[in-house]
């Protein structure tokens, strides 16, 4: 066509996309993938396609789908061009815990939502889980302390969690946890970097399960939201600079882990 001779997407931008322009590419490529119900092997439009799609450059179009593919939604194929890749849940869950911002307030709603859920499940655990089987969550729980780095602490508490959702025996639920994973154990290493204190958590784990073995669900209820809110106690506001501070996850100490 004459007119792609003169298409702002044969445009250039000698200072790059700017960085909102690319993550609004992003977010419509990806709203294009699903209104499209787009499955895996399937092939998305060209650069110029979708430059005339969206109004924009070609640079900015080459930007969305770079991050697209970081997070393994797409695979580059010669000749073909990008295809939706088969690790699509694992990357959207990438994607979703990239985008969370590191603040107070998304802290503050990830929690929230845990307390609804684990919670509730309470009634649930307490009428209907076995001796044996509070006795593998409290092998689980016990594993913590067994943790090298901040890394594989924030691992063992997620795994103790969603031990405690498997015995909810509601699979959504426990599929719903497992999508949520990378952002819940960001949260979880945040916290840990800046108060490593793995005994504190296995104690409070500990005393759920203790509810859980009484069967009394106040106390289950009662422990399980102070845990879910102990760690707001030590995140600053600047939850970003902290993660930045000298105590970073790769620099405690395996000793630090263990005794505060």
């Amino acid at each position: 066509m004459e007119q792609a001779d003169h298409d702002p997407a044969e445009a250039t931008d000698d200072a790059g996309p700017s960085s909102s322009a690319v993550d609004q590419t992003v977010r419509q490529i990806l709203d294009l993938i699903r209104n499209r119900a787009m499955s895996v092997g399937d092939v998305l439009p060209t650069e110029r396609e979708l430059c005339e799609l969206f109004g924009t450059s070609r640079n900015t179009i080459r930007e969305a789908l770079r991050t697209i593919r970081t997070y393994g939604l797409i695979d580059p194929k010669p000749r073909v061009g990008a295809v939706l890749a088969d690790r699509q849940n694992v990357a959207i869950q990438n994607f979703f815990a990239a985008q969370m911002d590191i603040s107070r307030t998304s802290f503050n709603d990830i929690q929230g939502f845990r307390r609804i859920i684990e919670v509730s499940i309470g009634d649930h655990i307490i009428l209907n889980a076995s001796a044996a089987e509070l006795d593998a969550l409290d092998e689980v729980n016990g594993l913590i302390e067994t943790s090298k780095d901040v890394q594989e602490a924030a691992q063992r508490d997620f795994d103790f969690h969603l031990a405690l959702m498997k015995l909810a025996g509601n699979r959504m639920l426990v599929q719903t946890y497992q999508f949520l994973s990378p952002v819940i154990q960001h949260i979880m290493t945040v916290g840990k970097s800046i108060r490593p204190v793995l005994s504190e958590t296995r104690r409070a784990h500990g005393e759920i399960i203790a509810a859980l073995r009484a069967r009394d669900r106040i106390a289950y209820c009662y422990l399980m939201s102070r845990h879910l809110d102990f760690g707001l106690r030590f995140v600053p506001d600047d939850l970003e600079n902290a993660r930045t501070s000298p105590a970073q996850p790769d620099q405690i100490p395996s000793k630090d882990l263990h005794h505060v």
